[in-house]
């Protein structure tokens, strides 16, 4: 397994894919119409990231089904939305956690993200709309979203889905859930609810190599290092839980974990856990398959209306897990 990441310093944004500088540009110019975004009391950011994102979550495939539901679980009622594109029967799944550092974004600002995934890849996507922090700390996301994968796996008939094909998949801290999530069905004797992970650009780890955080932690690459560790900071009950390897998979025993598809932009902070992470889950003996995006930044997907890159990126995801959830359908 090649580490492509790259260690050719330049200016802010330069390395980017033109469409995806455009992309970061426009959101840039979006949050820069609230001046105070930082300093807004967290329902209120929320509203703000809703309004920047809406542009991007909008247009797209239109499902054949699109329903909500309130699944229970022991950490409170969670909320998930179900796109059907097709009426298929015994399709598999894709439950899927938005990103947002688990404080901001939702099931909307990802909702067309999910849209293409179910399109494209003829499977059902149910996005969780976990609760947020700071409200709400670990681990109780993690349990909701545990809960609602062994709810789908039981109410498999009755969503379209076929039981022995659903996976978790996220984007940034979602990615994490995806992946932690997965180790805690592991560890709790549930580990056939998972079939397959998708991790789009996940946060592996507290830690970024300083090398990554100077060239990548400003603007110009949608994350930034302060935004990485105000993210941390909401998400943990203390310092000690970053110790714990259902916050950071780096610290798993990633043995036994169903095979998993890793998206990694080259321009982004956590692009180096990335591949820290891949190589341990080929240690581990998981079938990992990374797939690098040259000139992609943190976020970059969310382009997809723009960016011939991000559309790339959901083809090949959505062709993975036609592969690996239905070997035997072309």
């Amino acid at each position: 397994m090649t580490d492509q990441t790259s260690t050719v310093s330049s200016a802010r944004g330069a390395d980017l894919d033109p469409d995806i500088r455009q992309f970061v540009a426009r959101m840039s110019a979006a949050f820069a119409s609230y001046p105070n975004f930082n300093n807004l009391p967290f329902p209120e950011m929320r509203r703000a990231c809703e309004q920047v994102r809406a542009p991007w979550a909008a247009g797209g495939p239109v499902m054949s089904q699109r329903t909500e539901r309130m699944v229970p679980t022991p950490a409170g009622d969670v909320r998930v939305r179900i796109h059907n594109p097709s009426l298929r029967a015994e399709k598999p799944a894709l439950i899927y956690m938005h990103g947002g550092g688990w404080t901001t974004f939702s099931i909307d600002t990802h909702d067309r993200l999910m849209r293409e995934y179910a399109a494209r890849g003829d499977v059902v996507v149910i996005g969780v709309d976990y609760a947020l922090s700071p409200e709400v700390k670990f681990p109780a996301a993690q349990q909701q979203i545990a809960a609602v994968a062994r709810w789908a796996r039981q109410h498999g008939a009755e969503l379209g889905i076929h039981r022995e094909r659903i996976a978790l998949g996220g984007d940034s801290a979602g990615g994490n859930l995806a992946i932690t999530t997965a180790l805690r069905l592991r560890d709790e004797g549930d580990a056939g609810a998972v079939h397959a992970i998708v991790t789009n650009y996940a946060v592996t780890d507290i830690y970024s190599t300083p090398e990554a955080l100077q060239r990548y932690g400003h603007e110009g690459y949608m994350l930034g290092a302060d935004e990485m560790a105000n993210f941390w900071e909401n998400y943990l009950r203390s310092p000690e839980d970053s110790k714990n390897p259902l916050v950071c998979p780096v610290h798993a025993d990633l043995r036994g974990l169903p095979p998993v598809f890793m998206v990694i932009p080259e321009c982004d902070i956590l692009t180096e856990q990335n591949w820290r992470l891949a190589r341990q889950l080929e240690q581990a003996g998981v079938r990992v398959t990374p797939s690098f995006y040259e000139g992609a930044s943190h976020s970059f997907l969310e382009a997809m209306s723009i960016s011939a890159l991000s559309n790339r990126a959901i083809d090949d995801t959505a062709r993975w897990l036609r592969e690996t959830l239905e070997p035997s359908r072309p």
